[in-house]
Parts: C-alpha cells; structure tokens; sequence
C-alpha cells in the first residue's frame, strides 16, 4: 500500500524538520491503513473532516489523507509519486504536478493564499506539468486566476503572444 508524502515535502525535500506532513492513501484503502496504524500503536483519530485521519506518535501529528479537493486518492495518483530524499531518507512523495493541483483545486472565494500558491508554484515550476496542470483545474476560476499570474512572472514556461 504506498504512502506517498505530500506538499512541503515535495517542494524542499532538504529543509526540516517540518511541523506538518501529510501522507495519502487511496481511500480504498483508508480503513486498512487505520488498522495497521492502530496495530502498530499509533493513537489514530477521526476529525470531523471526512476527508483524512490523524495518527500521533508522541507529540508529532500526521495527516493521512484518503481525498484531496473532494476527489477520492487513487492508484493513478499514487503512481505518479517519485522517490525524493528527504532528510537522508528515501521516500514517495507525490508529483509536483498533483501537489499544485490540489493547492490550486482547493481555491475559493473562501481560501484564495496567492502567496502561498507563488511560494510553491516557484519551488517545483521545472517539475510541473503545466498544460496538464491547466487542463485539471480548468473549471476552477481562482486557479485559473492563479494561473494567469503566475504566466508573466516566468513561473510556468508560458511565452506572451
């Protein structure tokens, strides 16, 4: 069942230690991954949010997430994810094309961080797939908003005219 790490590992697998990472699972297999958690001794728990769990090991938190923008994780997702160093250990981390995905898919007039999509966007711009990225969030108008800021400042590749 792969496990793979997601955003701030991605964007700079060599800083840390970091006060927040999350992993995902497909959510087929979210229940069994809870299992194995518990099992193994980790303090698993459920928050209202119906879209990942927690697991604690002392005073460290980890999210596993099992949807992300309301799409259920699945095995083409999870293939995609490469093996990065991170803190001289080698893991899954998700494709810089889905972590901006999901960043971007999860924009609405309630959640609108351009600073914080910039931060990223500039961080793993030679690792995206930018019209695959474009076609993805397409339907989403903060995104493509985002998008098109990110264009003249040399983020994405795009050329003018």
């Amino acid at each position: 069942m792969p496990w793979p790490a997601t955003c701030r590992v991605r964007c700079d697998p060599r800083q840390g230690p970091y006060d927040l990472v999350d992993f995902v699972v497909a959510e087929a297999d979210a229940e069994q991954a809870d299992g194995v958690l518990s099992k193994a001794g980790l303090r698993v728990e459920h928050p209202p949010e119906d879209w990942l769990f927690k697991v604690y090991t002392d005073d460290a938190m980890v999210d596993i997430l099992f949807r992300i923008g309301g799409v259920p994780v699945e095995s083409p997702l999870l293939e995609r994810a490469s093996e990065v160093e991170v803190l001289s250990i080698r893991m899954p981390v998700l494709a810089a094309t889905d972590v901006l995905s999901a960043k971007l898919a999860a924009m609405d007039e309630h959640a609108c961080d351009l600073a914080s999509i910039i931060a990223v966007a500039r961080a793993v711009r030679e690792q995206v797939e930018w019209e695959r990225l474009r076609t993805e969030v397409a339907d989403n108008d903060f995104a493509a908003a985002a998008l098109f800021l990110l264009d003249p400042l040399g983020i994405t590749g795009a050329t003018e005219g």
